[in-house]
């Protein structure tokens, strides 16, 4: 008689050339990732070659129930590591039917600053530092914290190795296979300063595509912890007190940066972002305010600030970049729960596009 875990992992092309496809959206909460399956007749690479769908937007907080009707349009297409096979992960972005992006559709304007001719040109590279905190389902405390206490303080857990330092490397190991083999181009994992964190980072990635690998990055990591019976957060100060907070450092350059002389371009950047910093802020991510309290390796929310190996600036400069006289820059404000279709296009206006 089968198990279950047979029947899981079936291999479809040993009988049919039907692949599934699974339809990724983001909710109305902005963070909120939801998803759903259909049977393609055979294998599809490209986006544009993939059925538009629909769901009901009543129940994801995006449309009125007497007018519920929302449409997915295929963006970006990965390979899936929990079906495998041909099988696909399909990103989409949500319009109505008329064609008009809905308000949670932050893809859509990020696309159009992606394609304006300035910055195609200048090819912009984003590393994005995804942090998260995995936390115990029933208590939403942290994994590997007491009941209803706390570790010892912030010292040993940052890159740490042992049963009373790490906490949930399987999930996090197991996420970072399954975006390899996704075709994320996930760069890296470790261990952060609070017990029970951790950070995964894409990149470098070109334009758009940061977000939607960050996106189908974090997709592939719930459903992992689904699977584990652990819960993600993603808020930027999951724990009170004397606790790092999580962020998502935004690593960026763009080809003027990365010549010859490009430490000029990046001071220019860095004097724009300056400039809209409360612009920046307001786009950075919910409950930021306390996480950017200018303590854990953050600079206050209220103050901008850069400087070449400073991890208590707003934007932090490489000393390689200072030696060299070119390279990329960190912009440091972004909180873990930030949109990166709106993080990776507002700076890429702000240092390209806008003019102070």
């Amino acid at each position: 008689m089968s198990l279950l875990t047979d029947l899981i992992n079936l291999n479809l092309s040993d009988t049919t050339d039907k692949i599934i496809a699974e339809y990724i959206w983001i909710g109305g909460s902005g963070m909120d990732l939801r998803s759903k399956a259909r049977t393609l007749n055979g294998v599809v690479s490209d986006p544009q070659k993939l059925p538009k769908w629909n769901y009901d937007g009543s129940s994801t907080g995006q449309a009125p129930g007497e007018d519920s009707e929302v449409i997915l349009y295929p963006q970006a297409i990965f390979k899936d590591p929990f079906r495998r096979g041909n099988n696909i992960l399909v990103m989409c972005d949500a319009y109505t039917p008329a064609g008009e992006p809905i308000p949670t559709n932050k893809r859509h304007n990020a696309a159009k600053i992606f394609s304006h001719p300035d910055v195609v040109a200048e090819v912009p590279w984003y590393g994005l530092e995804q942090e998260y905190t995995l936390l115990q389902k029933d208590l939403k405390w942290p994994l590997g914290w007491p009941v209803g206490g706390y570790p010892g303080p912030q010292g040993p857990y940052y890159c740490g190795a042992g049963a009373d330092k790490a906490f949930g490397r399987d999930i996090v190991d197991s996420h970072y296979k399954a975006c390899l083999y996704a075709g994320i181009n996930i760069s890296g994992i470790n261990g952060e300063v609070m017990p029970g964190q951790w950070e995964f980072q894409v990149g470098p990635s070109v334009g758009i595509s940061a977000g939607d690998e960050l996106w189908v990055a974090r997709y592939i990591l719930e459903r992992i912890a689904e699977i584990a019976g652990v819960v993600v957060s993603f808020d930027p100060k999951p724990i009170a007190g004397d606790w790092n907070g999580a962020g998502a450092h935004t690593n960026y350059s763009t080809k003027s940066m990365r010549n010859d002389g490009g430490f000029e371009i990046i001071k220019k950047a860095i004097g724009n972002l300056k400039l809209r910093h409360k612009e920046h802020i307001a786009a950075y991510g919910e409950g930021n305010e306390r996480r950017l309290t200018g303590r854990h390796e953050t600079a206050d929310i209220h103050t901008f600030s850069w400087g070449v190996a400073n991890r208590g600036a707003s934007v932090r400069v490489g000393r390689d970049t200072e030696k060299e006289g070119k390279g990329y820059f960190e912009d440091r404000r972004p909180a873990s729960n930030m949109d990166p279709y709106v993080v990776t296009s507002m700076i890429a206006e702000t240092t390209i596009l806008w003019k102070p």
